[in-house]
């Protein structure tokens, strides 16, 4: 009975320090891992950087070239917009922090401007032009691309700026506040009519009561600030405009 306790103590003994072998050996071989994972980020960093480097000026200035390099840095997890705290190195390389914020100042100054007019809610194309300009042409060519990834940044304010899908079309909503889904069917549909739209319209198309309708529009005019009341329409004497869906020369 001793000889076979023997036994059984002398092999728990030499399983624990198998168990301690094995467990040095990962150690190492993690360590070694790790080792050269750093080595080869190492490496990694340093041709993106002589990358960057090389073409900071067509990464700010083309569009297309921006939008490929995104595209890249995506693939491997890196944001080289999202600002200094986010981008780190990268922000500080290419300067697109600066540019990024910037470009979300001019997005702000053009949705805040516009306010009066549209409710605060506006078509991506048509902010994408207002900033375009307002940028000028030493500003260099953005795209809405450009413009989405800014509004990314600026959601953290708490002020409301989102882009929204409406009747198939972005836009930009900059005011907190949730469209209803009758107001999202008057949007859609007063795309479709120019940012001209009366009851009768959506009692044809939608097949909504008049009252329905009157009360979507009139919620839309001394509420939300969505609509322009026309009571002195040509044809119907009684009309309701969307600024967010008209056409602007500006």
């Amino acid at each position: 009975m001793h000889r076979r306790g023997g036994v059984g103590l002398a092999a728990f003994e030499r399983e624990a320090q198998s168990k301690a072998s094995f467990a040095q050996l990962s150690s190492a071989l993690s360590q070694s891992q790790v080792d050269h994972l750093h080595s080869e980020l190492n490496q990694f960093r340093t041709a993106l950087l002589h990358f960057a480097s090389t073409h900071r000026d067509s990464i700010r200035s083309d569009p297309s070239f921006r939008h490929s390099f995104q595209q890249m840095c995506s693939s491997i997890g890196v944001d080289p917009l999202a600002g200094p705290r986010k981008g780190g190195w990268w922000a500080e390389l290419l300067g697109l922090g600066d540019w990024q914020y910037e470009l979300g100042v001019q997005i702000v100054d053009v949705c805040v401007s516009t306010r009066d007019r549209n409710g605060g809610l506006i078509e991506m194309s048509e902010l994408t032009r207002l900033v375009s300009r307002l940028r000028g042409v030493d500003g260099g060519v953005i795209t809405e691309d450009d413009v989405a990834r800014s509004i990314r940044t600026l959601q953290p304010l708490g002020a409301g700026y989102q882009i929204v899908d409406i009747g198939g079309r972005r836009m930009v909503r900059s005011v907190v506040k949730e469209l209803d889904q009758d107001q999202s069917v008057v949007l859609a549909v007063a795309q479709l009519e120019g940012g001209r739209i009366v009851e009768g319209t959506l009692v044809e198309r939608k097949g909504w009561a008049r009252e329905r309708a009157r009360a979507a529009l009139e919620n839309m005019v001394y509420r939300d600030g969505l609509c322009w009341l026309d009571d002195q329409d040509e044809v119907v004497g009684r009309a309701y405009w969307v600024p967010s869906a008209m056409q602007w020369d500006m």
